[in-house]
């Protein structure tokens, strides 16, 4: 095998691309389809990869337990005492409980 390594020289490489090129140019339509139906194969491969992720229980219960709103106590107290001290936000937010969808 060393020797088939050292009669190929720098200077027949073009040559010898260009035989090879002619071989494999009866077959051009052929390894096109073959390159295509690989592009296809792999996009495909790679869109049903990351269309189903895998996950874990844990990392979906941090997510989920970070996303919970907080709302401070100081606040609630505040929009208690002015429902209870104005008739007309206490009917406000009776008729947004009643009708939450409602303008």
């Amino acid at each position: 095998m060393s020797k088939d390594l050292k009669d190929i020289d720098l200077k027949s490489l073009p040559a010898q691309f260009a035989q090879l090129a002619k071989k494999l140019g009866r077959y051009r339509v052929v390894l096109f389809f073959a390159l295509v139906a690989g592009v296809y194969g792999f996009i495909s491969y790679q869109i049903f990869t990351l269309s189903s992720p895998d996950t874990n229980s844990s990392a979906v219960d941090t997510q989920v337990t970070s996303l919970t709103p907080h709302i401070d106590v100081k606040i609630v107290d505040q929009l208690e005492s002015l429902n209870d001290n104005s008739v007309n936000v206490k009917a406000l937010f009776e008729k947004a409980r009643q009708n939450p969808f409602a303008e």
